[in-house]
């Protein structure tokens, strides 16, 4: 049974190396669909709760294009979140078991999202700096083994880009404006800067599903190179808008061909992710409410399957 197990893992293991895609019906090893489950299932709940900091700028956007642009973002997240509630079920796992655990605080969503939108910038910043930290991580997504993410991030990945001109469009009209505009830009890039950065996770040495992620083909960059091709395209674009990035130590090396940069407070990152973070509580709240107002929905949309089967059988 031992050699069996064994020469299957190594099966699987040439498959992927070898560039295929691993869909639901496929065999896998229990180790891989658990480590997509956590995966997709935690992309899915960061897309739903990260509707809510720029949520609470819709009634108050500058502008009717403003407003138009914002509503239309909020609800491609909305979108991306059931994409990838879909692709987390073909892996044998319940969309509500996967929502219960985020709703009871078992399962974790990107830590960014616990910060608060205090200025209109944030809205740009959340969208240069968030979304380009999201697109980052999802491009090489758009290539996993998983079949089923696979296709679902190419759509998000469009959608996402998009987003994040939006955000540097913001950004940019700001910075362009006004002096209290470019200092409302700067505040916002000071505040949103760091937590960017602490997106990309810790670096793989102290990552403990790094390493099988990387060997099954899940992720394809480690989260340092993710995160240093991040601050390499990011900041001549905030040199473009003459704004200054909150880091002493960044400075180009030109030996490496990369922006050196300083230490991550990571104590912050850890404080966050294990709950206590500026708008933890808020965020998780707001879900809940949410969820317990549509269960009307929900149930309205069971009893109508129901009576459609059986309106089926009859005939």
């Amino acid at each position: 049974m031992i050699n069996e197990e064994k020469e299957m893992l190594e099966r699987f293991q040439q498959y992927v190396d070898g560039e295929n895609k691993v869909e639901p019906k496929d065999w896998m090893p229990e180790a891989y669909r658990k480590t997509l489950i956590r995966q997709i299932s935690q992309h899915a709940h960061s897309e739903v709760v990260g509707m809510l900091p720029e949520a609470n700028w819709i009634t108050r956007a500058p502008s009717l294009r403003r407003k138009i642009t914002l509503l239309a973002k909020v609800q491609d997240e909305a979108g991306h979140g059931l994409y990838l509630y879909s692709a987390v079920e073909t892996l044998g796992v319940k969309r509500e078991k996967t929502i219960e655990d985020l709703l009871s605080g078992k399962a974790k969503y990107s830590s960014i999202f616990n910060y608060p939108t205090l200025t209109w910038a944030d809205i740009g910043a959340i969208g240069w700096l968030v979304d380009g930290a999201a697109i980052a991580n999802q491009v090489m997504l758009c290539r996993t083994s998983y079949g089923p993410y696979a296709r679902a991030m190419v759509r998000i990945c469009k959608e996402e880009s998009f987003h994040q001109r939006q955000g540097y469009e913001i950004m940019m009209t700001l910075a362009f404006g006004t002096p209290e505009q470019k200092a409302m830009a700067q505040d916002a890039l000071n505040r949103w800067w760091w937590p960017s950065l602490m997106m990309f996770g810790p670096s793989d040495d102290n990552s403990p599903n790094s390493a099988l992620s990387m060997k099954w083909k899940i992720k394809r960059k480690s989260n340092d190179e993710l995160r240093q091709e991040f601050i390499d395209k990011t900041v001549p674009q905030a040199e473009y808008l003459g704004l200054t990035i909150p880091d002493p130590h960044l400075k180009w090396n030109e030996e490496r061909g990369h922006y050196d940069f300083g230490p991550i407070e990571w104590e912050e990152f850890y404080n966050v992710i294990s709950g206590n973070g500026p708008c933890n509580k808020q965020r998780l709240d707001a879900r809940r409410k949410a969820h317990e107002e549509g269960r009307w929905v929900r149930e309205a949309a069971a009893a109508f399957a129901r009576k459609r089967a059986m309106e089926m059988q009859e005939a």
